[in-house]
């Protein structure tokens, strides 16, 4: 498994720029018809514009100055047919911009959504343990930031860097046509010019990346104030709140100033640079003229060309920020993108199954409400081992880290039907354990079976299958609350839906609200108390019917009254099935068939209430409120 993606900085510069282009080309390159257009709409811009300003020469020398010495119908018309062919050359160019430009707005769109696919297919594939070292506003930036960015490079800078180069080749070639001694001043004038760009552009770009990086820490700061406001109101937190965001936005503002400053200060001295270089080529261009080396028209056509040369050259350095900027937010997806899927090497499933009179299972299409193991073997046989959800642990060590061990020596075994309870301080292991039966993480020593199978075995999919988990922070996903109770079981009727509701004692609070079942929620439940949600997670696990049940700490938002109406319906959930129950209200796991207390990731008891009662021991103790969970 790869090891924790090093974040990039916003606006940092890539680590691999040829490698990361070429990645980008081959999103674009998904689309090329569209891209060969592109190209020759491009082509066609640039080219127009070349040959239109070649054609000035043509115009004043071959008409308007024989026109000036004698008129004549002739050199009129000829003037008109080549002003005419200028106009149709121009348009032709101005129809090729649009054309590509919207075409490239197309290919860029189309690109992102490849990307944007890519990604997101990528992420669902990942560990847990991936999530677990990740925050999720560094994973949100690269949905949003820096998409944007490629977006933007994609859509305008990609096809004005073409566009441009295309644009310089041609016009240069046709100013050493022209005059090679008018071409030496523009070389002189650029070099000037490139120095300007690379002094200035380099100031602006670093003063860029520091804007990013305040931008993101105005952000996560603005929006962790938004999720903890009762936070900050209940303990009169606002007047800190408020000096903390001012010092981050006044370090936001002196970036954006400082970066925007050279930002701007660049194209006035870039203009100011061409307005000279265009007066020095003028005057030099007279001299030759004057002296009969160049003609007229020569030198008012270079003129032209000297802008046309200029101005691309300034384009080319206003994208070059943004072209890597956009770039170090593709390494940054291409990267999550590269990150290693969850591995599975599981081949035995979970499929339905029906008993036949011998007792033996065969394996069904129609749900039976039997469910077996499906264990290929070497030797081309297949067995059906029917689930029951018994789980076992023998001599399990296992830590999130190399050098930290968070389990030591864990054995235990739940019989089918058994109720297994977890209790302890917190960080004593508890979750970790129903981690490891769900395999979000792998033992790196000890077994664990289920129903005597090795759980690296079980497919990940099957295996999480054949349970169902009620976490203490319940998600809710927008839609209705029909639709988040069947989520559990997505094929579930409406009659099953019902059923979990009424077994969780979630139908009385659901049929009082405005639309019953059709509720929408939104903002992972804003709209109900934090006890309804844990009612619909339990709900949801209600409908999925799985053998195994894993129950972390599901009750505790829910009040006394309300735990005491649900544990008939909760015992009727359990009823046939392995649960496993982690708790710090002790009272909701004195029913447990075996309790198993922690402490520092090791079982120091184990036995059911009684049993642990008549020890007189830590439980007896936590029980007795003499030690408290902490």
């Amino acid at each position: 498994m790869a090891g924790p993606m090093k974040s990039q900085k916003p606006g940092a510069k890539p680590k691999n720029l040829v490698k990361t282009f070429s990645r980008i080309l081959g999103y674009i390159a998904e689309n090329k018809p569209l891209l060969i257009v592109v190209i020759l709409g491009i082509t066609i811009s640039a080219g127009a514009q070349v040959a239109g300003t070649s054609m000035l020469k043509r115009v004043i020398d071959q008409y308007l100055e024989p026109m000036l010495k004698s008129y004549s119908s002739e050199l009129m018309a000829g003037f008109l047919k080549t002003i005419l062919l200028m106009a149709g050359i121009y348009l032709l160019g101005a129809l090729s911009s649009y054309m590509y430009s919207r075409l490239m707005l197309m290919i860029s769109t189309k690109s992102l959504y490849r990307i944007r696919t890519d990604l997101f297919r990528k992420m669902e594939s990942l560990p847990i343990k991936y999530f677990d070292t990740h925050t999720h506003g560094e994973l949100m930036s690269r949905y949003t930031n820096d998409t944007d960015a490629i977006r933007e490079m994609l859509s305008n800078s990609v096809a004005n860097v073409i566009s441009s180069a295309i644009t310089v080749t041609g016009v240069f070639t046709m100013m050493v046509i022209y005059s090679w001694q008018l071409t030496i001043v523009v070389i002189c004038m650029l070099f000037i010019s490139l120095n300007a760009i690379k002094f200035i552009g380099g100031r602006s770009s670093r003063y860029f990346m520091k804007q990013q990086q305040n931008i993101g820490k105005v952000n996560g700061y603005i929006e962790e104030m938004m999720e903890g406001q009762k936070v900050v109101k209940v303990f009169c937190h606002e007047e800190v709140a408020k000096d903390e965001f001012n010092q981050l936005n006044e370090a936001l503002c002196e970036a954006s100033t400082n970066a925007n400053t050279y930002a701007n200060v660049l194209m006035p001295i870039m203009g100011n640079l061409s307005h000279i270089q265009y007066a020095v080529t003028a005057i030099v261009g007279s001299i030759l003229t004057i002296n009969g080396i160049l003609t007229l028209g020569t030198v008012i056509s270079f003129l032209q060309f000297t802008r046309n040369f200029t101005q691309p050259i300034t384009q080319i350095s206003q994208q070059f920020n943004a072209v890597l900027t956009a770039l170090a937010g593709a390494e940054r997806i291409f990267e999550l993108i590269d990150e290693n899927p969850e591995e599975d090497h599981g081949y035995v499933t979970l499929v339905n199954a029906k008993e036949n009179s011998d007792g033996s299972l065969t394996e069904v299409e129609d749900r039976t409400g039997i469910w077996a193991w499906k264990h290929p073997h070497k030797d081309g046989t297949t067995t059906y081992t029917r689930v029951r959800g018994a789980v076992e642990f023998d001599d399990v060590v296992f830590g999130y880290e190399d050098n930290k061990t968070i389990l030591r020596n864990i054995s235990l075994y739940a019989k089918p039907g058994q109720k297994i309870a977890f209790v302890g301080s917190t960080g004593a292991g508890k979750t970790t354990i129903t981690n490891l039966i769900n395999r979000f993480y792998d033992v790196p020593d000890g077994r664990i079976r289920y129903d005597g199978i090795n759980i690296n075995k079980i497919k990940k999919p099957d295996l999480r299958r054949s349970m169902a988990m009620v976490l203490q922070d319940t998600h809710l996903f927008t839609g209705t609350i029909m639709d988040n109770i069947r989520y559990g079981k997505m094929d579930a009727t409406e009659e099953e839906v019902l059923a979990a509701a009424k077994l969780a004692n979630a139908d009385s609070f659901i049929k009082h609200l405005p639309k019953g079942y059709e509720t929408q929620i939104t903002g992972d439940g804003a709209n109900l108390s934090q006890g309804q949600r844990q009612l619909l997670a339990i709900a949801r696990a209600a409908v999925a019917d799985p053998p195994v049940l894993i129950l972390d700490e599901a009750t505790s938002s829910i009040d006394t009254r309300t735990e005491a109406l649900i544990e008939k319906g909760m015992d009727s959930l359990m009823q046939g099935r392995t649960v496993f129950v982690i708790a710090h209200r002790l009272s909701t796991v004195r029913n447990s068939n075996a309790i198993m207390v922690l402490e520092n990731g090791e079982i120091i008891e184990r036995g059911d209430h009684n049993e642990l009662i008549a020890q007189k021991g830590k439980y007896y103790q936590l029980y007795t409120g003499m030690f408290e969970l902490s």
